[in-house]
């Protein structure tokens, strides 16, 4: 242990990628309850990319080191964890921390990574499997027969939501550009080219009774076609604001503006539901329960996984000194999947 050093990226502020700072020190020592992973693979989410221009709606205070999820094997248990879990290859939901050699986590948020898969594979479905997964199982609660529409179906999540989709029975229309058309096509979507079709007349054409649910992480203005495309007793599930990327001003008002819509269309009495889905809502339910759930979901997309319901879509591996690189690729809009760090 003696002779490994911590190495992490530090973002100081909003900074272009080649601001992100590296930083060397000593490996953290478990404390009580906690232990250290050493890291295998992280990745670029969409999250950290809003995090670097300061718009993310929740982020810590600069400096701080992002990387939302982790996927390692254990080097170290603090007092009251079991020694078996050292040596064993865990992922683990962080929201920031992440890019880093070595991360320190609560033992209890540690989920098993089943042995035969590769590291950097399980890290692409960490936060975008569990994220898929909750909003199709938990939330629009998907059965075999239902038809769905997901936007942005080659994106992280989208990507793993049309497969788990696909998975559970249901019909996918997909919205993507023409170029993830075969891809989809492949996984049994069925795709709608968002840049030069009318999106809600294909989808009319597709499916004339409405969709059962949709999943949107654009939000602003469309969110009101996704909401019209519903079948009675349909389900909208809103996981984003990505239309606002760019934007200046408020990071908190396109989410405030999209949850009144929300409410608003929920007190309507039309059947219809509408959701604002975010990973850490749970924790209302307090932490046990939250950690339970997350556990249970997680181990259900690695199984998944395994059984090649769903495959990884690793886009790149870069090593963590080349963070600017890795960063600029995956806003580049030019890669299938997700860009992962080694240490």
């Amino acid at each position: 242990m003696h002779a490994e050093k911590l190495v992490e990226v530090v973002l100081p502020g909003v900074v272009e990628p080649e601001g992100l700072e590296i930083r060397r020190g000593e490996v953290p020592a478990a404390a009580p309850g906690r232990v250290v992973i050493r890291m295998e693979a992280t990745g670029v989410s969409f999250a950290e990319q809003q995090m670097r221009r300061g718009r993310y709606y929740d982020q810590p205070p600069f400096p701080f080191v992002p990387g939302y999820d982790v996927v390692g094997t254990v080097v170290a248990a603090g007092d009251g964890v079991p020694s078996a879990l050292v040596g064993t290859r865990v992922a683990a939901l962080l929201k920031v921390g992440g890019w880093a050699s070595h991360v320190a986590v609560d033992a209890a948020d540690v989920v098993p990574v089943p042995a035969g898969l590769d590291p950097a594979e399980a890290e692409t479905v960490v936060i975008n499997g569990i994220t898929a997964w909750q909003m199709l199982h938990r939330k629009a609660r998907v059965r075999a027969g239902r038809t769905v529409l997901v936007h942005g179906a080659n994106g992280g999540v989208g990507s793993v939501l049309v497969q788990l989709a696909a998975a559970a029975g249901a019909k996918v229309i997909g919205t993507a550009s023409a170029r993830h058309h075969d891809a989809l096509r492949a996984k049994g979507v069925v795709p709608v080219d968002y840049r030069t079709e009318d999106v809600p007349a294909r989808v009319r054409a597709l499916a004339p009774g409405g969709v059962d649910a949709v999943f949107d992480h654009v939000g602003g203005p469309g969110i009101v076609d996704s909401w019209r495309l519903l079948a009675p007793g349909g389900t909208l599930v809103s996981y984003g604001t990505a239309s606002t990327r760019d934007d200046e001003g408020s990071k908190q008002l396109p989410v405030l503006k999209l949850l009144g819509r929300v409410w608003l269309w929920n007190a309507l009495p039309n059947r219809r539901h509408a959701y604002f889905y975010n990973v850490w809502a749970g924790r209302s339910l307090g932490r046990d329960r939250f950690r339970a759930r997350l556990r249970a979901d997680l181990t259900s997309v690695f199984r998944a996984l395994e059984q090649g319901e769903i495959t990884a879509q690793v886009a790149a591996r870069l090593p963590l000194d080349r963070i600017a690189d890795a960063v600029r690729l995956a806003e580049s809009g030019t890669v299938a999947g997700k860009v992962v760090l080694n240490p």
